[in-house]
């Protein structure tokens, strides 16, 4: 069995330099990240599986990479309100405000909820997990077990509040409505309109070669593609 200890000792023996500079061009704290490739990641989660304990334990650290991995064992179904609020608030950067946490929390029966509590969120970090935790949902869930009009409200939302949102929120907020086109088939042409309406956007995206996708291109992808509402099997990755 797997501790804390044993699990530290183990990632800082799986660190690679050249992922660790990346990972800090992209806006990780050099003082807390190790630098370990996903799929080494994914090596450790095959032996535990999930473990609640254990990925809150890890979460705490402050480590980077260990907090990724938090995400990808934790249990969604043993995860609190106060444990995902906690979580948000203590994200070190965007890998874990827009992907490890949304990971877990789209999975979870208190996701959406929570998501749109983090959405109205002033801090920044807290918002783009918001709307990345929705679009995850979306992504996730059968179309009959989602709110349809909520999610036109949500379109309506982006498409006067974008342009004046901070810089990761409008990365996020383009993402959602990539996710409602490409997921949702009932919502794709309410979703491609939105797209236009925006336009594309600018984020700064530091000393990174990342571009934002022109969502209506990448709506207009998936659909030449035939794959507009297939659904994903997890969240997490």
């Amino acid at each position: 069995m797997m501790d804390v200890t044993t699990i530290m000792q183990t990632l800082k023996s799986l660190g690679n330099e050249q992922t660790k500079k990346t990972h800090i061009q992209h806006g990780a704290p050099a003082d807390t990240t190790y630098g370990v490739k996903v799929g080494d990641l994914k090596t450790i989660v095959k032996q535990i599986k999930k473990n609640h304990e254990l990925a809150i334990e890890l979460y705490d650290t402050g480590n980077s990479d260990a907090m990724y991995l938090a995400g990808l064992i934790g249990d969604e179904k043993k995860m609190t309100k106060a444990d995902f609020n906690r979580w948000a608030k203590n994200a070190t950067w965007n890998m874990h405000s827009e992907y490890t946490i949304p990971f877990i929390a789209a999975e979870s029966p208190l996701g959406w909820q929570i998501a749109l509590d983090w959405i109205n969120s002033k801090v920044e970090k807290i918002a783009t997990a918001g709307w990345n935790t929705l679009s995850l949902v979306i992504s996730y869930l059968p179309d009959e077990q989602l709110d349809k009009k909520q999610i036109e409200s949500l379109l309506k939302r982006i498409q006067k509040e974008i342009h004046g949102a901070e810089n990761r929120i409008q990365y996020t907020m383009n993402g959602f409505v990539i996710s409602v086109g490409t997921y949702i088939p009932s919502l794709n042409e309410k979703a491609k309109k939105t797209a236009l309406a925006i336009g594309k956007i600018k984020v700064e995206m530091g000393e990174t070669a990342c571009k934002i996708p022109f969502a209506i291109d990448y709506i207009e992808k998936i659909e030449k593609k035939g794959m507009v509402g297939n659904k994903r099997k997890s969240t997490r990755c």
